[in-house]
């Protein structure tokens, strides 16, 4: 279905960024990454320093790649890329599956005071 006045390639280009991929073409349909599961705040850094002669990689992967020559977290990559946090969870899976990338995953929460310790402050300083 077309607005009035506008062909159908129209609708699907951007004044600013040209043609529009949707989010599951850039995955091929994918909604779950292959390997690991990239909480936004795992630090990820490239193993090499160019892939693009690498075979299956899309532009979004390269790029990836590129970004993190740096270490970058997931959800800067995201942001750099203008992508949503899921489709990067599945190319950076894409990458780890490949050596291409090396992901850093957040500490646990070892060595941290249980949630009654938390609840604590909060109650004393509501109290206040």
């Amino acid at each position: 279905m077309t607005v009035q006045g506008e062909s159908a390639e129209h609708q699907w280009v951007d004044d600013h960024a040209g043609p529009v991929v949707r989010p599951y073409a850039v995955t091929r349909g994918r909604a779950r990454p292959v390997t690991g599961t990239f909480d936004l705040i795992s630090l990820v850094t490239a193993t090499r320093a160019d892939v693009s002669a690498e075979i299956g990689l899309g532009p979004e992967h390269v790029a990836i790649v590129g970004l993190c020559q740096r270490m970058q977290s997931v959800a800067e990559i995201a942001a750099h890329l203008d992508l949503p946090v899921g489709t990067i969870r599945v190319l950076l899976g894409d990458l780890v599956a490949r050596n291409l990338v090396q992901v850093r995953e957040p500490r646990t929460s070892a060595g941290l005071p249980d949630n009654s310790v938390f609840e604590a402050v909060i109650n004393g300083l509501r109290a206040l």
